[in-house]
């Protein structure tokens, strides 16, 4: 059906490396809106009275001016026409929308500096924490910067949590380029736009608020920019809060992947750590390349701590796949452990409370 409609509108859909996606009308209007911003061409089916949402997203994505409606292609009584033009009380089921491809990059390009843009008041980088899952665990201060920015640059599944709106541009990107993000934001706020850089959990811990002050140290070009981080809910503080209050006390908190470090300043922190008697959070503990850490981990901290030390396990907190497991150093399995878990190990004063509430004293017995 798109074949025959692209014909009858002799308007190339895509070109070469450009992504095609097939839509239906009926997805949640937020929805259409943030997959139209992230895609290059586009075919929207099942309309008829869905075509009024339809217009209202392909116009919050940008894409409205360019969008053209095609009506029983194929057939005596088709016809086409731009989007923008259509009767929405006319529309039937058996029409489609076609999204070209042709120039939808172009609006992800970082615009030219002019000359003295990295004086421009308007442009600044905010680097925001969205939360570990939830929109409920957004803040609303990060919620206000993300309404004022016009372009969101980040990991592509932090970015799909930001709702599309008119004049937003997305900058989705893979994992492990934060600091090619990080530059390419504070470029588009030298040329005197506001960018919002995102983060899950808190954009601070193990986020990208140290890559944005990281690429920006190594330019000099760049230092004038102005760059602000506002504060999420973090990972540990969500797990903790599910669990009780295993974190009530002293704790540290540490990163297991040994991608930016070696696995040898690892050991010595986690040791470090366990002689300290600290409650200890563990973010990013195995991976599909990195099997072996949580099981080292394991060995470590039971030189020093007794094997009935609690541990909590949390997977996807704050999603629909959500779970808790408190188990003890002794028994935790580092075969359960996956990247969507964080855990937090117990000092020997943490303890389970007789509803299940993990908690660890405020005090300390010299």
């Amino acid at each position: 059906a798109f074949a025959a409609a692209t014909a009858l509108a002799a308007t190339p859909l895509v070109r070469q490396t450009d992504v095609l996606t097939v839509l239906p009308g009926t997805l949640p209007e937020a929805e259409l809106a943030r997959r139209l911003a992230d895609t290059d061409g586009a075919i929207i089916m099942k309309l008829g009275r869905t075509f009024p949402a339809v217009r209202s997203a392909l116009e919050q994505a940008g894409r409205l001016d360019t969008a053209l409606y095609v009506e029983r292609a194929s057939m005596p009584e088709q016809r086409w026409m731009p989007v923008a033009d259509v009767d929405p009380s006319s529309v039937p089921y058996f029409s489609l929308v076609v999204v070209p491809g042709d120039g939808h990059g172009r609006r992800y390009d970082a615009p030219e500096p002019s000359a003295g843009a990295a004086d421009a008041a308007q442009g600044e980088v905010v680097v925001v924490g969205l939360g570990p899952g939830p929109d409920g665990w957004l803040t609303p201060e990060a919620s206000d910067e993300l309404s004022r920015v016009g372009h969101v640059v980040g990991y592509a599944p932090y970015v799909a949590r930001v709702p599309q709106r008119v004049g937003l541009v997305r900058h989705a990107s893979g994992n492990t380029v934060e600091i090619d993000r990080a530059t390419h934001a504070l470029e588009l706020a030298r040329a005197g736009e506001r960018v919002a850089v995102v983060s899950g959990g808190d954009a601070g811990v193990f986020g990208m608020a140290t890559a944005v002050l990281e690429a920006q140290e190594a330019r000099s070009d760049l230092h004038d920019v102005v760059v602000r981080v506002v504060p999420g809910v973090s990972a540990v503080q969500a797990v903790a809060a599910r669990a009780g209050a295993p974190i009530g006390g002293d704790f540290a908190v540490m990163s297991l992947s040994d991608r930016l470090k070696p696995w040898s300043v690892v050991e010595r922190r986690l040791r470090a750590v366990a002689d300290a008697d600290l409650v200890l959070a563990v973010y990013n503990p195995r991976s599909r390349s990195r099997t072996t850490q949580v099981a080292d981990m394991r060995r470590i901290l039971l030189e020093h701590r007794d094997p009935g030390t609690v541990v909590v396990v949390g997977r996807d907190v704050g999603r629909a796949e959500e779970s808790l497991v408190v188990t003890t150093l002794q028994e935790l399995d580092p075969e359960s452990i996956d990247m969507k878990c964080l855990l937090v190990v117990g000092s020997s004063t943490t303890r389970v409370s007789p509803t299940g509430a993990v908690w660890t004293p405020r005090s300390v017995e010299p």
